[in-house]
């Protein structure tokens, strides 16, 4: 699989420009087989550093590289995937603090995803 589209690659360079800005996450990776998570909501002009939000056991703000995550090999010939169905929904500093109280990005993600369907029948 493809991590980055040319489409998410030019929203993440966008968003890396305005490094100031509480960014919604562009796209989510994820290990199929087990722990780790990451949300990306920037990518630097080196077209290898994110930014954003990551979980291999304990969710944190920070950089990590494109490169070791197309690189890591996984049983079964898998590696690491992007999510193709992944909305932010929220700004990065909202994933963080849900995820930080949940323990996890996976728990936040439903955390969020069901305040996301309450605003919208609320609204």
């Amino acid at each position: 699989m493809i991590l980055l589209t040319p489409e998410l690659r030019a929203q993440l360079i966008a968003n890396g420009r305005e490094r100031d800005a509480d960014h919604v996450p562009v796209v989510k990776f994820f290990n199929p087989l087990g722990e780790g998570v990451w949300l990306a909501t920037e990518l630097d002009e080196d077209g290898d550093t994110l930014f954003g939000l990551a979980d291999l056991g304990e969710p944190e703000l920070g950089s990590f590289s494109l490169a070791e995550m197309v690189a890591v090999r996984l049983p079964l010939g898998l590696g690491i995937e992007r999510d193709i169905l992944f909305d932010g929904l929220f700004p990065i500093s909202v994933w963080a603090e849900a995820a930080h109280r949940t323990g996890s990005i996976r728990d936040a993600e439903r955390v969020l995803q069901a305040v996301h369907r309450t605003q919208r029948r609320d609204a």
